[in-house]
């Protein structure tokens, strides 16, 4: 399945590089969406996200309208 093949190294946030753990980590998939993965926690897979519902989510933090 196309959509579920990484295609870039998982990245932490900016805001936990200074040690902390306790942070997801994101990387994109072939089609354009990402790859969601628990930092503490990373044998458990990743959760896979649609390219529209990864920008749903971008858009929703950044105006901070989630409802």
């Amino acid at each position: 399945m196309t959509a579920r093949r990484i295609v870039t190294a998982f990245k932490k946030a900016s805001a936990s590089q200074g040690g902390s753990q306790e942070c997801v980590e994101v990387a994109r998939t072939a089609d354009g969406g990402r790859a969601v993965r628990d930092t503490k926690d990373r044998d458990r897979g990743a959760q896979f996200h649609h390219p529209a519902a990864w920008g749903d989510f971008l858009a929703a933090v950044k105006t901070d309208t989630f409802r």
